[in-house]
């Protein structure tokens, strides 16, 4: 039986939920079209990396606004993961990534390494239980949580089969984070998979380039510069494929 997942590499509108979910959606429908089992989006994907809007866009992660990518989730059989600001019980703000599974429900993780420029704004989270896709254990990061090798080998230690990221990454951060990734891959035989924004959020500027990488440290798909795409990879019989697919163009209904 194959296993395909997907990290989409996207764009957002900022604090504006309702836009961004539909534009989720419309990854998601491509994704469902492919199989995908698990599809990854960047971090803070339904508000945009916008750090003076996260508060007051705070997801709550069972809101009815959440059900189309519910139903998708449903539907398609697919764990959808997405990024939001997310309050805790006590106030605090944290950087969630919600993973809405194929029987309806919803889990979170918090960021753990939270970069100094978030500190007033964000709390550091206590990160999550490993996802169970099919039959592979998944493993979420979020950004920052990458570049800090303890925090993957805690991972590994679960016996993940995959360390999924969804990130902002700019050109000179991607240039640090991308080796430590392919070494997380090839140290741990763990596959890694990064969905990084497509453009510009939040005033920076967005190196693109999500990956998939296998537990080799092989590069099996990735984008090659900023475009809205879906990177999947498929395993089957113990080898990867991997192919990168533009974002189509809504359909028009003529008048």
């Amino acid at each position: 039986m194959s296993f395909i997942i997907a990290a989409a590499q996207s764009a957002s509108e900022p604090g504006d939920i309702s836009r961004n979910i539909d534009h989720h959606l419309r990854f998601g429908a491509i994704a469902a079209e492919r199989g995908v089992q698990l599809l990854v989006f960047p971090e803070l994907s339904l508000t945009g990396y916008e750090l003076t809007l996260a508060k007051s866009n705070a997801v709550n992660p069972e809101n009815s606004n959440l059900n189309p990518l519910r139903h998708l989730a449903m539907q398609a059989q697919m764990t959808v993961v997405v990024g939001a600001p997310m309050l805790n019980d006590t106030g605090e703000l944290y950087i969630a990534a919600l993973a809405l599974r194929p029987d309806g429900s919803v889990s979170t993780y918090t960021k753990v390494h939270v970069h100094q420029s978030e500190l007033e704004v964000f709390t550091p989270g206590h990160g999550g239980s490993p996802l169970l896709v099919k039959d592979a254990r998944v493993a979420l990061a979020i950004c920052a949580d990458v570049s800090h090798p303890q925090h993957a080998a805690k991972a590994a230690a679960l016996g993940v089969d995959v360390y999924a990221a969804g990130v902002m990454i700019d050109e000179i951060g991607y240039g640090r984070k991308v080796p430590l990734l392919r070494n997380y891959a090839m140290e741990h035989r763990m596959a890694v998979l990064m969905a990084n924004y497509s453009g510009v959020t939040g005033g920076e500027v967005s190196a693109g380039k999500s990956a998939l990488w296998s537990e080799d440290g092989e590069l099996i798909a990735a984008s090659m510069g900023t475009e809205e795409a879906l990177i999947v990879g498929t395993k089957q019989n113990g080898v990867w494929n991997g192919t990168v697919l533009p974002l189509r163009e809504p359909s028009r209904t003529r008048s």
